[in-house]
């Protein structure tokens, strides 16, 4: 999983260990106001954890973003035969051999950090 998103994220994004996982964020660099609950944390985009029966992956373009949600929701029974088990921002994985590891590189693309940045600033203005 962790070499899937890091050969698909775009540029900009950077790694960190974030809320006991392994996270991709906006480094200050880029973006300095960082998180608005905390503004010492850079800005988070995707986290992975392991958790007591699953792998997942929280991914926040799909819980900031109904276009993206949809094209994974839709792309999603063509890469997997699994049901896919999700919640807002947490795509949850049983199985890694299961795992559409294209389809997560896929998602991956789906913004870059600019374009996040541009989301994340018109969520918290409402």
């Amino acid at each position: 999983m962790h070499v899937t998103i890091v050969n698909n994220l775009l540029p900009g994004f950077e790694s960190v260990i974030s809320y006991v996982g392994l996270g991709f964020v906006v480094p200050h660099t880029i973006y300095p106001a960082g998180y608005h609950c905390d503004h010492k944390e850079s800005l988070p985009f995707v986290g992975i954890a392991s958790q007591k029966a699953s792998i997942n992956i929280y991914h926040m373009g799909i819980y900031s973003n109904p276009e993206i949600l949809e094209w994974f929701v839709n792309k999603y029974p063509k890469y997997s035969k699994r049901k896919l088990d999700m919640g807002k921002s947490c795509i949850r994985f049983k199985k890694l051999h299961d795992t559409p590891y294209e389809l997560i590189g896929n998602l991956m693309k789906k913004n870059t950090v600019n374009e996040w940045i541009a989301l994340y600033e018109s969520q918290l203005k409402k």
